[in-house]
């Protein structure tokens, strides 16, 4: 099988192709990606697509060497950005996450005793010390300008550009409640004699003091932060667990000795030892040794698969048992472990449609917002309201709107769902996939290669005349033994699931379209001529049919299948018939479809009646036969012009036409055909299940994003009327923002817990 043409694969930073990725720090909310989005698509030539989720920036159009300019152009935006390759996928995240875990534990220390200190002074004058306004202000600043300042930070560098984001509402919420408090202690500003939030009657002048609301806002919104932090790092582990399955080191045999070199010397051709308990380095060839590999890591499939001389077998896989050399056949990006990372890397940069408009939405929120807030102060305070009330009112605004979960709800399910299918062998190839996987309707099936496995098998097997089962096999597969055709292929494994053991032929002749003859030496000592192949072939060298084998033939054919005829001696003995079989998860993969409301079709190019036969044996709803591999297409056209809506899952090959032409492509692919194009979502598990636990995973996807934008518009929009008409205090706006985050990344979370019904 040939290599994959790589300059048509998105690839990693530093291997092939116009693509570089970037780690992009300092962005706090989808605004801030969409602005770095719109300042590197300004440059000539480039197509980028900023992930806030990801905190990854993937341009397009550009090559790694020319990597400082987009660096340059992101900075130039008020951020920082590092090439991938230059930094790992958890040291940035991890002084991220450090800091804002510092920054939190500082603040919570300082804001409790704060407010309840504030609360005592407030309810008992009594209490009251010279300058208790000022120690109660001393004590705020480590947390208004310290802990706070991610969002200070942020805010003044959108000011600096022009631009705004949520950060914006927070400082100007937390800086507003401390300034208001200083000012008021300043000037000696009196308030209302009591608190909104149940704090009792408070003496004159107490409540004109918004310090703790400053530094719980700052507690609340950083608490929220941190979390958020740590999930999106836990995600990302998730989506990038796959790429992190290849060892680091390969022990290579070079002049017959074990070297352990880095993974990044190992060449094409090499041969490399793996230990029991070791994971495969690369894709290869195994040239030495026999064992069961666990595939799980790539498949998602638990059984272990035999390995012997000539078998195939992936990177990231491990072997269990036996030593085996390996050939290697492909290193670095050409291995489908590779292909499979940067493919689902892929698939959680690109935007769904409906994450395109959040972003618009989001881009004109906040300065919708802003005039909220000012618009709630004027209101409050041309009605005759307190100072006090009214400042109350806008910076619950401020800081009730932010729009975290908005920026948070579609990337953080998408990058949580496509890990999760990776992990199962579901390679979802972009958010247009989810989104065509919750309108199907109805899926079609090609049958070779997909509902059934493509290889022949005998499934009728009948003796004539003198010779037992045994004996006709043991003649017939010796003249097979070493043949290479899928029908003698058949024979031989028949005979071996047998018992029957195969004694060596005395000369073996191909006959090419025809068949094979030669001669076998019985278990009495007597040479005897063989001769098997078609009913035409016998006719020809002129041996006699009964009436019964002429039957025999044409019911065979008529089912689909493929008749051979065995004769000893000149003589027909025996009959056999060869058939591509039905996977056996096919039924079960098919009623799981039927069960989830979808119609199922059959679609292959066989005659009617084989394609029945195979249609009744897995239970669909309907059969197309003696469909050329070239009208595929122009089936699931007619079917789409019905008004149905379809999903077509074939084998990555021969159906990429079909692929294409349907609503959802679903490409039941091995090795390095995971590159193709034309389909939406790859399916890299040998199991049919894999089928319904794809669509089952995308709906579940969709569904959570949907749920997470329900909440998040929903919230937005009760959350800023309440605020403005003063029913929320700016302590319960910060509390509740932050639950909304929370919220949104942990419901996003639970599609890791996604398992296949099957099992």
């Amino acid at each position: 099988m040939s290599d994959v043409d790589l300059t048509s694969l998105p690839n990693a930073v530093g291997v092939l192709g116009d693509r570089v990725e970037l780690d992009v720090s300092g962005m706090t909310c989808a605004a801030c990606a969409g602005r770095i989005e719109r300042k590197l698509n300004k440059l000539d030539g480039v197509r980028a697509t900023v992930n806030y989720a990801t905190e990854r920036a993937m341009v397009m159009g550009w090559t790694p060497d020319r990597a400082p300019e987009l660096v340059d152009a992101v900075r130039a935006a008020g951020y920082d950005a590092k090439l991938v390759s230059e930094t790992s996928d958890s040291s940035g995240y991890l002084d991220r996450v450090t800091m804002l875990r510092n920054q939190l534990v500082v603040a919570a220390l300082l804001t409790f005793p704060l407010g309840d200190v504030a609360i005592v002074l407030a309810l008992a004058p009594q209490l009251r010390f010279p300058g208790w306004e000022w120690a109660l202000i001393v004590g705020a600043i480590p947390v208004v300008f310290w802990c706070a300042w991610p969002f200070h930070r942020a805010a003044w560098r959108n000011l600096r550009h022009g631009g705004t984001s949520m950060d914006t509402l927070v400082s100007l919420g937390v800086l507003a409640s401390f300034f208001w408090s200083v000012a008021a202690t300043l000037l000696n500003v009196g308030g209302e004699s009591r608190y909104w939030l149940g704090y009792g009657t408070a003496p004159q002048g107490a409540d004109s003091l918004y310090l703790e609301s400053a530094a719980a806002i700052t507690t609340f919104l950083l608490a929220g932060r941190y979390v958020e932090a740590r999930s999106k790092r836990s995600a990302r582990g998730v989506l990038t667990a796959i790429g992190q399955l290849a060892p680091s080191m390969v022990r290579v045999l070079r002049d017959g000795e074990e070297q352990v070199v880095p993974i990044g010397e190992l060449a094409v051709g090499e041969r490399f030892v793996v230990r029991p308990g070791e994971r495969i380095a690369t894709d290869g060839e195994v040239v030495s040794g026999a064992s069961s590999v666990d595939t799980s890591a790539m498949t998602g499939e638990a059984e272990p698969v035999s390995v012997t001389v000539g078998s195939t077998v992936l990177a990231g896989t491990t072997n269990l048992h036996g030593a085996l050399v390996v050939k290697a056949d492909r290193v670095g990006a050409h291995t489908q472990l590779a292909q499979l990372a940067v493919l689902a890397e892929q698939a959680q940069a690109r935007k769904a449609s409906v994450q395109t408009l959040v972003d618009k939405v989001v881009a004109v929120f906040v300065p919708a917002v802003l005039i909220i807030a000012g618009g709630t102060l004027a209101a409050w305070l041309v009605s005759g309201a307190s100072p006090r009330t009214a400042f109350s009112a806008a910076v619950s605004v401020l800081i009730i709107a932010c729009p975290c979960a908005l920026g948070l709800a579609t990337p953080t399910a998408l990058m949580v769902g496509v890990g999760r299918g990776g992990q199962l062998g579901i390679l979802i190839k972009g958010p247009d996939a989810l989104e065509s996987s919750g309108v199907i309707d109805t899926v079609v099936l090609d049958k070779t290669g997909t509902l059934t496995t493509g290889a022949m098998s005998v499934v009728a097997f009948e003796t004539l005349g003198s010779y037992d089962e045994t004996t006709l096999l043991t003649l017939a597969g010796a003249v097979e033994n070493d043949s290479e055709h899928p029908v003698g292929r058949a024979l031989v494994a028949k005979a071996q699931t047998d018992g029957v053991a195969l004694p060596r032929a005395e000369w073996v002749k191909a006959l090419p379209g025809s068949g094979v003859e030669g001669a076998v030496v019985d278990a009495a000592g007597t040479s005897r001529n063989v001769l098997i192949g078609t009913a035409e072939l016998m006719t020809e060298r002129g041996i006699d049919m009964t009436d019964a084998v002429r039957a025999a033939v044409e019911a065979a054919a008529s089912a689909g299948r493929t008749a051979i005829l065995v004769s000893i001696d000149g003589t027909v003995s025996g009959w056999f018939a060869v058939a591509d079989t039905i996977k056996e998860s096919a039924p079960g993969a098919v009623a799981r479809l039927r069960q989830l409301g979808l119609r199922t079709v059959l679609l292959t190019g066989d005659r009617r009646g084989a394609a029945d036969d195979i249609g009744r044996l897995v239970a669909v709803d309907e059969v197309i036969a003696e469909v050329l591999p070239s009208e595929k297409a122009d089936v699931i056209e007619r079917l789409r012009s019905e008004g149905r809506r379809v999903a077509m899952v074939g084998d990555g090959v021969n159906d990429a036409g079909a692929l294409a032409t349907a609503n959802l492509g679903m490409a039941m692919v091995i090795w390095t055909d995971v590159a193709l194009k034309s389909a939406d979502i790859i399916l890299v598990r040998r199991s049919l299940d894999v089928i319904p636990d794809a669509i089952e995973l995308s709906r579940r996807t969709l569904r959570t994003i949907r749920g997470n934008l329900v909440w998040a518009f929903g919230y937005n929009v009760a959350a800023i009327p309440l605020a403005a008409t003063g029913q929320l205090n700016p302590l319960i706006a910060g509390f509740a923002m932050s639950l909304s985050s929370i919220f949104v990344v942990s419901n996003s979370m639970r599609l890791r817990r996604f398992r296949s019904v099957a099992g």
